[in-house]
């Protein structure tokens, strides 16, 4: 087998895990939120930042947590999080203000038992492999958390296209607000 259809077959194995349900309820949430807010650190925080610019091409009010345009959250809202390891730092502390200020906090983490998954109103279990190689998460021969972030991206993708569904936004939609400053 070769190494890019290794990584596609490791990709499947952890996709085939996850709930088409579980996609659809989470689609349901950002569609009747107010705005949405992304948090994530690293390539999470980057697969956080293209959901978030994917979701701007379908007509949501989203933002990126910690630039310098985001505004304050509040009720009403919904902040997404990714963290694999459910511990990083900052994605907890934000989940916890949202969760205070009595927003939805819906986590994609392999850690079911995590701080950021206990400070969630959903959570989204991406069974890959992180960088922790914790017990339970599905082996792979990559480095670091790349599975995760690769499984976290096909997720976004998934649920941006139930999203695009729900609200009846299709290609011609999204490319109008895509970037034209090219």
């Amino acid at each position: 087998m070769k190494t890019a259809e290794s990584i596609l077959s490791e990709i499947q194995g952890v996709i085939t895990q996850i709930r088409e349900e579980s996609l659809k309820s989470i689609a349901v949430k950002l569609a009747n939120a107010n705005r949405i807010f992304v948090i994530g650190e690293g390539r999470s925080g980057f697969m956080g930042k293209s959901f978030a610019m994917r979701l701007m091409h379908l007509g949501a009010t989203v933002y990126a947590v910690g630039e310098t345009i985001t505004p304050s959250i509040a009720e009403g809202d919904l902040l997404v999080a990714v963290s694999g390891s459910g511990k990083t730092k900052s994605v907890v502390s934000t989940a916890e203000k949202a969760i205070e200020l009595n927003c939805q906090v819906v986590t994609l983490t392999t850690n079911l038992e995590s701080p950021l998954a206990l400070h969630s109103t959903n959570v989204l279990h991406i069974p890959a492999s992180t960088k922790y190689r914790a017990e339970g998460e599905t082996r792979s021969i990559q480095p670091l958390g790349s599975l995760y972030d690769q499984s976290v991206h096909i997720v976004f993708d998934s649920i941006c296209l139930l999203y695009s569904n729900l609200k009846e936004r299709g290609h011609q939609e999204a490319f109008r607000l895509h970037s034209n400053l090219e």
